[in-house]
């Protein structure tokens, strides 16, 4: 058995008769693919800010990067490929659109996550001057709506289960 069924019936023991009746298996296989890969996202941004960057800034010799921004860049590219990897096998598997299409479109979406997850993270950090991790899940919250739109209707559109 593969990694993606493996976890795909890992998920489904969870898909029981109170949460089936409320919402449909692909959207509960999305919200347990996306919200693991958010915990993956917020300990990694954890670790990293707090042992890598060690709370520095980083003088690049062209622009200076503050260390919860340079964290977020270096996260951005271990949830970008574990993300799509879990959205496309297992949330969205069915979809008619070739995988380079899913990835392309994948990327755009994010695009719009990195947006609002960048402007968060000034917001929450710089202007009501929050505690950066803190910053970081905030930002991570309010783009799960737009993401879950964004994948469902632009990124894997077509998927039916």
């Amino acid at each position: 058995m593969n990694i993606a069924k493996s976890i795909t019936k890992f998920i489904d023991l969870f898909y029981i008769k109170p949460v089936a009746r409320l919402i449909p298996q692909q959207m509960f296989r999305y919200a347990a693919c996306g919200g693991g890969n958010l915990v993956l996202n917020w300990v990694l941004y954890f670790v990293l800010y707090h042992w890598v960057i060690c709370e520095r800034f980083i003088d690049l010799g062209f622009v200076v990067v503050s260390p919860h921004i340079a964290t977020f860049i270096l996260t951005f590219p271990v949830t970008f490929f574990t993300g799509y990897w879990l959205q496309s096998r297992i949330s969205f598997r069915n979809s008619p659109l070739s995988e380079g299409t899913q990835l392309f479109r994948y990327a755009l979406s994010v695009l719009g996550s990195i947006v609002i997850n960048y402007a968060g993270l000034k917001l929450f950090v710089e202007i009501l001057h929050i505690y950066p991790t803190p910053s970081q899940i905030l930002s991570s919250l309010v783009t799960v709506l737009y993401s879950y739109v964004a994948q469902k209707y632009f990124t894997f559109r077509g998927s039916k289960e």
